[in-house]
Parts: C-alpha cells; sequence; structure tokens
C-alpha cells in the first residue's frame, strides 16, 4: 500500500508539472524554454527582468499544478485496493 502511494505521488506530480507547464508558460512565441524556467537568477538585474516577464509567477503556477498532481496520486494511491485483499481466517 505504501509502494502504490508514493510511485502514485511521483507520477501524478510530474504529470502535474507537465500539464501545469502546458497550461502556464506559454507566451507570444510559443512556450517558454525549459532552461528559461529553471536557471537560477545570475544578478539582480537578471532576478528583475524574470520578475517583470512573469518568470516567477509562472514557476509558482507550475510547482502548484505540480503539487496537487501529487497530492491527488497520494489519495488515489491510498485509496486504490489493487486487488491485494488480505483474506481473514
Amino acid at each position: 500500500m505504501l509502494r502504490r502511494a508514493i510511485v502514485g505521488i511521483i507520477v501524478a506530480g510530474a504529470l502535474g508539472l507537465v500539464v501545469g507547464y502546458l497550461i502556464f508558460a506559454r507566451d507570444s512565441h510559443g512556450y517558454m524554454s525549459l532552461q528559461s524556467l529553471l536557471a537560477p537568477s545570475q544578478n539582480e538585474l537578471d532576478a528583475l527582468v524574470k520578475s517583470v516577464r512573469g518568470i516567477t509567477k509562472i514557476r509558482e503556477n507550475i510547482l502548484i499544478c505540480g503539487a496537487v498532481g501529487a497530492g491527488i496520486g497520494l489519495i488515489v494511491g491510498m485509496v486504490s485496493g489493487g486487488g491485494q485483499r488480505r483474506r481473514w481466517r
């Protein structure tokens, strides 16, 4: 049961991140590159540019989608029995 919950968390969390990227990482030219989303700010000017472009808000939204997906994966992993039932004697 614990293994099923952990697998559910990992799979659903990854799917949540992908869905979050597909929803929130669109700009006028298509999708933002993963490098621009994952790369940390190198200095204060870079942090200001990312803030103005909304990259920090986009990151937050994508991470929230991943967390929601992980929560759903936990619930589904804990609730699903998967056909493994104990026999009472």
